[in-house]
């Protein structure tokens, strides 16, 4: 075999794309969600572990990296739940950009 020749697979090394818009529209949402959903997760569980131990030794600076961590998350939420893509406000947006580009793009 030559090293250019593609390595012969008995399947297909990624699924197939789908070719609704809907459905990759609704896979992409449903990935970005699933990303957010995990984030969170690990928010509690780390979070939860640095108030434990902040607490055992009589502190509380496990507060500090909760708060910053707590505002990621939150710019992570807003960019999943209110403007990604199929949102409607974005979707709003792309309409009133593609009227705006129609109307330069009219002669005069």
């Amino acid at each position: 075999m030559h090293p250019s020749e593609p390595l012969p697979t008995s399947h297909p090394v990624h699924p197939a794309e789908p070719t609704d818009p809907l459905d990759r529209l609704a896979r992409k949402r449903a990935g970005a969600k699933l990303g957010w959903y995990l984030h969170a997760t690990l928010y509690v569980l780390v979070n939860v572990v640095l108030a434990l131990l902040s607490s055992a030794h009589g502190k509380h600076w496990a507060v500090f990296p909760a708060l910053g961590w707590a505002i990621g998350l939150a710019a992570h939420g807003l960019a999943v739940f209110v403007l990604g893509s199929g949102s409607r406000l974005h979707e709003h947006m792309v309409q009133t950009e593609r009227e705006r580009l129609q109307t330069l793009r009219r002669p005069r």
